[in-house]
């Protein structure tokens, strides 16, 4: 795996390492670890806010429900009602 230099404080840096020492683990993997909840948190973050945003318009409930409708309607597609 390549690896590259970051700077930062030397706070930052003191932590990193407490931490890592704290876990039995490398400062890399607290890092990548740190990064990937982050971004986990700021993915979650703004799917909640779309969700939020769909919820508010009212537009967008009937525009749902419409679709639903449609997709509900191809369930049968070639098939027997007797069969199912």
């Amino acid at each position: 795996m390549a690896t590259t230099t970051i700077r930062v404080s030397t706070k930052v840096r003191d932590l990193l390492h407490d931490l890592a020492h704290q876990m039995g683990t490398s400062a890399q993997h607290v890092l990548e670890d740190a990064l990937n909840d982050y971004h986990r948190r700021q993915f979650l973050a703004t799917l909640n806010a779309a969700y939020l945003a769909a919820q508010a318009n009212s537009n967008s409930d009937a525009t749902i429900t419409t679709e639903e409708s449609e997709w509900d309607r191809t369930l049968l597609d070639g098939l027997d009602t007797a069969e199912v």
